[in-house]
């Protein structure tokens, strides 16, 4: 049945499954914002930071492209993190010997210690909630979580290749082209 059929033309339905969605993730945007303001306040680091970090420890001496593969975020965005921990004398970056375009990063002595100091992101108590459910369960939640993000950031690609006065022209006439 289309908009014009059931009388709501103009209007958008939402399904109650997408209002719970919607609900579900600003209650997790705020939690993740909680987490983040107690990981800062604990150890001075952010989320994006301590992300980093943990990539270098476990990839060992990285290149910035890994790093953002690895975490997620944009390679600009890696590169401002990294300018930013190394200013703090938490990572260092070095030329390759092989190929000096090659830029390496890997933990100094400090950032190690504040890495093995610093609390779980996503929080001690969910960290031990999780991981009181049965493993097919924290599957399940694994890969709802990964689908959501998927479907979320699909659906978000076509808005940051706009110029940020079409994205606001669209909302206002409900312009679904972008």
């Amino acid at each position: 049945m289309s908009a014009s059929e059931n009388g709501t033309e103009g209007q958008r339905l939402q399904a109650p499954e997408i209002r719970l969605i919607e609900k579900a993730l600003r209650r997790i945007v705020r939690a993740h914002d909680l987490q983040s303001r107690a990981l800062a306040k604990r150890c001075g680091l952010t989320a994006a930071q301590f992300v980093i970090m943990k990539g270098i420890s476990e990839l060992g001496e990285v290149t910035s492209a890994a790093l953002s593969v690895y975490a997620d975020i944009s390679p600009a965005t890696v590169v401002t993190i990294l300018d930013n921990l190394e200013e703090r004398g938490l990572i260092q970056r070095y030329r390759s010997g092989n190929d000096r375009r090659i830029v390496h990063t890997r933990l100094t002595e400090a950032g190690s210690v504040l890495l093995a100091q610093a609390p779980e992101p996503m929080g001690d108590a969910f960290i031990e909630r999780f991981s009181q459910l049965p493993p097919v369960e924290q599957m399940a939640v694994a890969e709802a979580a990964g689908r959501l993000a998927e479907l979320i950031s699909r659906a978000a690609a076509p808005l940051l290749a706009m110029p940020p006065e079409s994205i606001a022209q669209a909302s206002v006439t409900g312009n679904k082209e972008y």
